[in-house]
């Protein structure tokens, strides 16, 4: 398998609309994206409303890796929202032990090159996905965005590993009486290597196992609409 995540040029442009709208969590959607003088249709699955933004929704696109998060009712870019009466075809786990076991994990994934050797990523599998139950929530090392992927048929096939737990990993112990703020709702801004600048609003905290090396990620929203840690 490949990384594969949609346009990276999506920016905060938005409008306000007021009428009463349906619940459209677990629906399949379509819309047109339209951005500077072109436009394209994307299909998805609405996968989740924010708490701490109602207007935002998570969607995995289809075709796309990544998760993105848009305010589907505002955003001026999405334009000829549907709700499509398509249903998602129902799976079952095959195997719900390895499952739970495998969150909060450090993982190795196989992922294909375009020069067709196999590359090695380092990640930790963060949830099972809402809706499409069969797909798992993951960040890489390499690539702190929030991706989704059926992991348990890469498992099978050699393509995932489950790294050890590490003896030498101590989690943080907090002093008594010491209150750690929440950065869930706030907004957040850091600098990125190539010196330039990303912000964001954060979304969610991870409660990852105390043995892996990501222990309490925070799920970002940034200016592009996607998901990073």
């Amino acid at each position: 398998i490949k990384h594969n995540c949609g346009p990276s040029s999506l920016g905060p442009t938005t409008k306000v609309l007021s009428q009463p709208r349906r619940n459209i969590v677990g629906c399949r959607i379509q819309h047109v994206w339209k951005e500077g003088g072109g436009h394209v249709i994307w299909k998805g699955t609405v996968l989740d409303q924010v708490p701490v933004n109602p207007a935002l929704y998570l969607i995995k696109y289809d075709g796309f890796d990544c998760v993105y998060g848009l305010e589907l009712h505002k955003d001026e870019r999405v334009q000829g929202l549907e709700v499509l009466p398509d249903r998602l075809a129902k799976s079952r786990l095959t195997d719900v032990s390895l499952a739970d076991a495998m969150i909060g994990k450090a993982v190795e994934h196989m992922f294909e090159t375009e020069e067709g050797p196999k590359e090695e990523w380092r990640g930790m599998v963060l949830a099972r996905a809402p809706i499409m139950t069969t797909w798992f929530y993951i960040t890489y090392e390499k690539d702190p965005v929030l991706y989704m992927y059926q992991l348990l048929d890469d498992y099978k096939e050699g393509d995932l590993r489950i790294m050890p737990d590490s003896n030498d990993s101590v989690p943080t112990e907090r002093e008594p009486g010491e209150v750690v703020d929440s950065l869930v709702g706030k907004q957040v801004e850091y600098a990125k290597e190539d010196g330039g600048k990303r912000t964001g609003m954060v979304i969610h905290q991870v409660e990852a196992k105390p043995s892996t090396p990501f222990h309490q990620l925070q799920l970002n929203i940034d200016e592009d609409q996607q998901i990073f840690i």
